[in-house]
């Protein structure tokens, strides 16, 4: 019986060849070392929602009321759009919201400039009075905070913002960060509580009170001054600094007199009324919600995080400052 001599041509070549095999190996291995080192590492994964969100604040009206005077004007300019699949709208009390829902080919991006042009065409039918106007927003679920910063100790809240803002500003200098969002903080609030007898007495209405507010709270650029051969830009600043300035405005006059605002009027330097309350282990806190960008790594961006805390910690933040890290997605992701 006689023995045949068979030959796999590719294993006789790569024997052949050991060298070019060995050049091929070691390139194919940092191909690979260098693909992982830049593939985006994700909690979840990054998924398009073919939806468009309308929001509309309307503020005193009824339910039946938000409907005839915006929901349907902005439905009616909506259905002209092609590639919608679905319009839902929910019409409650002092609030209208739409979500259009189109066909999974769309591009969300020219949807929501679809969906723009649309309700500005729908403007016009609207009430006068609106205090904003509508927001068109698309549904991104990149938006979810990957951690929230927490910080907490024996401050009140204007402390505990302060130091809130600086981290804010410090985080928002990392590419990987889209924004940070602040809850729990109040916000400052000048309020104006006119005596509408005593308005009427002096002969002032409100708009009086507007047109003095805003003609004396301004910046007024005065040019620029030749100085050592150097240009210097002057300006004249009149914008208010208290509450007592405000309260000092002359808003009329009678009887040859001045009538000061604070004759007419309580102003309070007082705070927004709380819409985002936050706690933790039963104390106030003010939290930072740290939003990445798409497509970012989520490791690199938790490890850049913590460095920022730990520079904060060691000698930025007052003693019995607590900074606490929850709901942190990058744990997972390791």
């Amino acid at each position: 019986m006689q023995d045949t001599e068979k030959e796999f041509k590719p294993t006789s070549w790569a024997i052949d060849n050991k060298v070019s095999i060995y050049v091929a190996t070691v390139i194919i291995c940092l191909m690979g070392i260098v693909t992982y080192n830049t593939l985006p590492k994700e909690s979840f994964p990054e998924v398009v929602f073919p939806q468009i969100y309308i929001s509309t604040p309307i503020p005193g009206a009824a339910p039946t009321d938000v409907e005839n005077l915006v929901t349907k004007h902005i439905e009616k300019q909506i259905k002209s759009i092609a590639g919608v699949k679905k319009i839902t709208s929910n019409s409650v009390q002092n609030f209208s919201s739409i979500i259009v829902e189109f066909q999974t080919d769309v591009d969300v991006t020219e949807a929501k400039r679809d969906v723009q042009d649309a309700v500005d065409r729908a403007m016009p039918d609207l009430p006068d009075n609106l205090p904003d106007d509508p927001t068109v927003q698309d549904i991104d679920i990149s938006e979810l905070p990957i951690m929230f910063v927490n910080l907490s100790g024996d401050y009140d809240l204007q402390t505990l913002k302060r130091y809130a803002e600086m981290m804010q500003d410090r985080f928002e200098t990392v590419k990987e960060i889209r924004r940070v969002d602040i809850v729990g903080a109040l916000d400052r609030e000048v309020q104006i509580n006119v005596d509408m007898y005593k308005a009427a007495l002096a002969g002032v209405d409100l708009g009086d009170i507007s047109q003095a507010i805003g003609g004396e709270n301004v910046l007024i650029p005065g040019g620029q001054l030749s100085v050592g051969g150097m240009k210097r830009s002057l300006s004249v600043s009149g914008e208010y600094s208290s509450a007592d300035e405000i309260a000092n405005t002359v808003v009329g006059s009678i009887r040859g007199g001045k009538v000061y605002l604070k004759d007419i009027a309580e102003v309070k330097d007082t705070n927004k009324e709380q819409e985002s309350f936050s706690r933790l282990d039963k104390k106030n806190v003010v939290t930072l919600n740290i939003i990445k960008r798409s497509g970012e790594n989520l490791i690199v961006t938790s490890d850049q995080i913590n460095a920022i805390i730990k520079e904060y910690e060691a000698g930025i933040l007052p003693h019995g400052l607590h900074i606490t890290v929850t709901a942190d997605q990058s744990d997972n992701t390791r």
